[in-house]
């Protein structure tokens, strides 16, 4: 089974995200920040991670680049979920390196499109 890690300090749409990946299949493990999901990720071996940008504590951004300089999810998957569509944070979170962006509101199937596009 694949693990995929949602990370958002909204408990709604850590729920959402939750119910629509358990639903088609996938395990997951929520966090409630950066902080917490970095701290998570030393217990627990994830297939995706799919994060909020704008988060206390530690943002998308700095996740991802601490989650990038671990060798053992450096080719991990991780998808940006935020209502940011600005070009320029588009690019600090490639940059950083993030592999998609999907927009809020998000609807369900497209969420899962992505998420079986980067994880075949």
């Amino acid at each position: 089974m694949r693990c995929v890690m949602a990370v958002d300090d909204s408990v709604t749409m850590r729920q959402m995200v939750s119910f629509t990946l358990k639903q088609a299949g996938y395990e997951v493990v929520e966090a409630a920040d950066g902080r917490d999901a970095l701290s998570k990720l030393r217990e627990q071996r994830v297939s995706l991670i799919i994060t909020d940008l704008y988060m206390p504590n530690l943002d998308g951004i700095e996740l991802i680049k601490q989650v990038r300089a671990s060798p053992s999810y450096r080719f991990t998957p991780i998808l940006m979920l935020t209502t940011e569509s600005q070009g320029s944070k588009k690019s600090e979170g490639q940059a950083a390196g993030a592999t998609g962006w999907i927009v809020k509101p998000f609807q369900p199937e497209q969420l899962l499109k992505v998420v079986k596009r980067v994880l075949p």
